[in-house]
Formats: C-alpha cells, sequence, structure tokens
C-alpha cells in the first residue's frame, strides 16, 4: 500500500497536467510488456510499418515491463514545456544518472547489451536515447497526437465537474479503482510497494494517459512532488470507427442542415473552431455562427482549455448523430 499525506496546502496544489513524453513512456511499456491492449489495436496497425526505422531494441530496453520505470524518463515527463522541452532534459542528464536509473529498472537481471552499449557512450548516450524517442514519438504519436491530446482534454473537462460536484475528494478517489481517500490520507492499493510519504505542501500533480489503461503509476521523488499518471476516460472513440464524411447525406443533415450536422458528427472529442475549419473546409466565421446555434440548442457544450475553446456535443447530441443510422456514429466511450 502506498499512503501520501495530504495537507491543505497540498490539497491547494493539485493540478493536472497533459504530457507527450508521458504517453511515449507507457506506449513504449505496453510494447515491451507485449501486451497491447485490443482498444490500441488500431494504434499498433497504424504504427508498425513506421517503426521499423526506430531503434526499437534500444527503447524496451530502456523502458522493459518491469515494475520501475527509469526515474529520470519521469522527471523529464513531468516538465510541462511539451515534447522538445522534455526530451531537451532527457538529453541533458547526467551519464551517472542514467546508469544508475537504467540499472535500478533491471534490478538483479543482466542489463541487455543496447542499454549496456548506451551506458558505455556517457553523455553522448543520453543525447542518442533522445533522439531515438524523438524519432518513436515522430512516427508512433505525433501523427496521432491532436486526437489523443483532444480524449485528453475531455478528461480533464469531466474531473473538473467532479471537483466542482463532489470536492477534491470525489476529484481523487474517482480516478482509479485503486485509489481511496481516507481523511488527510490518499491511499493506493499497490500490494507489492509499502510506502509512507507526506507531500508536505508541495502538491500533487495528476497527468491523464491514453495508454496507461488500465493501470496507475506513482511517482514520487525526492526532488521533485508526486505526481499519479492515471489512464483517462474515452479511450474506446480513439482508433478506428466509420467515417464521418457522409454526415450531410443522412437524416440529420435533413434535420439541421449539412453544415451542423457534419460539425456534430466531429464532436465526439472536443475540438476548437479552428481545428473544425480546418477539417470541414469552411470559414472560421461560419463554423463559429453554426456552432453558436448548435450550442443555444443545447446540441453543443463548450469550455475554456488554455488559450483554445473547445466544443464538444452533448448526450442529446450524440443521440441524434446515434439515430442518423451507421454512417454518423462512430467509437464508443470506455467507463472512467
Amino acid at each position: 500500500m502506498i499512503r501520501l499525506r495530504m495537507g491543505v496546502a497540498d490539497v491547494a496544489r493539485v493540478r493536472f497536467a497533459l504530457s507527450p513524453l508521458a504517453e511515449v513512456i507507457e506506449s513504449l511499456y505496453r510494447l515491451s510488456s507485449r501486451r497491447v491492449s485490443s482498444l490500441h489495436q488500431g494504434w499498433l496497425e497504424a504504427t508498425r510499418d513506421g517503426l521499423r526505422g526506430v531503434d526499437m531494441a534500444l527503447l524496451t530496453a530502456v523502458v522493459p515491463a518491469g515494475a520501475y520505470v527509469a526515474d529520470f524518463l519521469f522527471a523529464a515527463a513531468s516538465d510541462p514545456g511539451g515534447i522538445d522541452a522534455q526530451l531537451r532534459l532527457v538529453a541533458e542528464t547526467p551519464a551517472d544518472r542514467v546508469r544508475a536509473d537504467v540499472e535500478a529498472v533491471w534490478g538483479p537481471e543482466p542489463v541487455p547489451p543496447p542499454a549496456r552499449e548506451l551506458l558505455a557512450e556517457g553523455a553522448a548516450g543520453a543525447r542518442r536515447l533522445a533522439d531515438t524517442l524523438w524519432r518513436y514519438w515522430s512516427a508512433a504519436l505525433e501523427p496521432h497526437w491532436r486526437e489523443i491530446r483532444s480524449v485528453l482534454e475531455d478528461d480533464l473537462a469531466w474531473r473538473a465537474g467532479r471537483l466542482t460536484g463532489g470536492g477534491v475528494d470525489s476529484l481523487l478517489s474517482t480516478l482509479h479503482p485503486e485509489i481511496s481517500v481516507r481523511d488527510e490520507v490518499l491511499q493506493i492499493d499497490k500490494p507489492r510497494h509499502s510506502v509512507e510519504h507526506d507531500l508536505a505542501g508541495d502538491g500533487l500533480l495528476l497527468m491523464p494517459s491514453v495508454f496507461a489503461w488500465p493501470g496507475l503509476v506513482v511517482d514520487k521523488a525526492p526532488d521533485r512532488p508526486a505526481s499519479l499518471l492515471y489512464a483517462c476516460r474515452g479511450i474506446g472513440t480513439l482508433w478506428g470507427g466509420a467515417s464521418q464524411d457522409t454526415a450531410g447525406d443522412d437524416a440529420l443533415g435533413a434535420l439541421l442542415g449539412h453544415s451542423r450536422a457534419a460539425i456534430l458528427s466531429r464532436l465526439e472529442l472536443p475540438k476548437s473552431t479552428t481545428e473544425l475549419a480546418r477539417e470541414l473546409g469552411q470559414s472560421m466565421p461560419s463554423v463559429s455562427f453554426h456552432l453558436s446555434v448548435l450550442r443555444r440548442s443545447g446540441l453543443v457544450t463548450s469550455w475554456r482549455s488554455g488559450r483554445r475553446v473547445l466544443y464538444r456535443r452533448t448526450p442529446l447530441a450524440s443521440g441524434l448523430v446515434a439515430a442518423g443510422g451507421p454512417e454518423t456514429a462512430h467509437g464508443s466511450a470506455v467507463p472512467g
């Protein structure tokens, strides 16, 4: 059992972050374990050819399917600067720390040859690892990042609702079945671990992840705040599904008009006005006008995420899309 004691200051510093490198790490972990969920088979099929140009032997040697992930990778994944800044931190990791963390990951087992060769390169090894991770990101995740980010942002919106309706207790206890809250203690049911830690005012960083499903990753190192990498909701909407291009030809188009039907068909995942305009080949003012009508009609909801305003169809609208026929319905949400 892992027990994290939270004071008032910690509760005030509970925050969320989206981390591209965390998705890199978790997807590599799934590939190393050879247990890619059926939910991600669409991603695997789309990615397999692109991975042939990536040194996967090295990456799976650094991120094996064990009980731990190299600490320097999680330190970089906690940086809010995006994939470029995160991989820069990997490249700048001191060689002795890379060695210690990789050896700790393998424990009593021998470190595989690809990782041993990397460690023998010293500082150049960290730079080569960062470059290889970039190649993996470019082949496996960057082509899908817009869709992945939409699912992650949708999860954040749902969590915000839990916080508003039930407070921090409701927010934390619904992150994962292994998590429970007892008074001021956050308990995580990890039988292989026995940890008691006081967050001491540093707060807690929560990172939703597509590839962590169905797991939960706990990170608590002395030099940074504790973080939880948890499986986000809505993964079933990501890979596969029928085409949305025929939305204007069905009954929904006749009811609402082709443009508004097309917008609704694309809002199973949150999107901005700019994204919708680009996908539909329409002007931003036109899309913005249609969104205003749909929102006033109770078919679209919106919220701000950073500098963007995101839109998603409401349950009522999803019912209309589904009733329009198989051409406009695609995917299904995974219970959180």
